[in-house]
């Protein structure tokens, strides 16, 4: 089973890094090993919306991204984490979704899912923000929807936290670690 995970975050050891380690560390405990790309030290340049993928769903562009695509077309478990910034997900996250417009183009007009074989294909939404409000893990879910279904994972789940601002403040809340812990053994069992 290939895993991979996605931290959108820039804060080296910050909330959403916390939870991704504890998710890793559940899918780790259940047998499973994980490749985690982290979106803020990549060179990806942004979508240009230049059409240049409208014929072979394939961006014409080279940098970072092309072991993403790799690695989200053999994924059959794909973990996207990210702080919440003005009720979004964080731009290195943005970033690296707004490039799988080739993969949206693949998809939806050259009919090319991406094939999940026998394993199929699940995801884990990891979502950390310092409002209190749920408007920003709606919005931010929105986005993650959407690169999900465009990347053929038909299903995921998501942990979500608010009010967890200050570096390390995850660590006080109740249950998120565990939440984390357990989201990520059961990201990679098979039922």
């Amino acid at each position: 089973m290939n895993v991979v995970a996605f931290c959108g975050s820039p804060r080296i050891n910050g909330n959403t890094e916390v939870l991704l380690k504890e998710a890793v560390k559940g899918i780790v405990d259940a047998g499973r090993s994980v490749q985690i790309y982290n979106l803020n030290v990549m060179k990806i340049k942004p979508c240009q919306d230049c059409g240049g993928c409208n014929e072979t769903g394939k961006c014409i562009y080279h940098d970072d991204m092309d072991q993403i695509y790799e690695a989200i077309r053999a994924a059959h478990r794909i973990i996207l984490a990210s702080p919440i910034f003005f009720f979004a997900l964080s731009a290195q996250t943005k970033l690296m979704i707004d490039r799988c417009q080739c993969l949206w183009i693949e998809k939806y007009i050259l009919k090319k899912a991406i094939d999940g074989g026998k394993l199929g294909r699940k995801g884990l939404l990891l979502l950390v923000g310092g409002m209190k409000k749920d408007i920003g893990i709606t919005c931010a879910d929105a986005c993650a929807k959407a690169f999900f279904r465009t990347v053929s994972v038909p299903e995921n789940s998501v942990l979500s936290y608010t009010g967890i601002d200050e570096k390390g403040a995850i660590h006080s809340h109740p249950t998120a670690l565990k939440d984390a812990y357990e989201a990520g053994k059961k990201l990679v069992s098979i039922e």
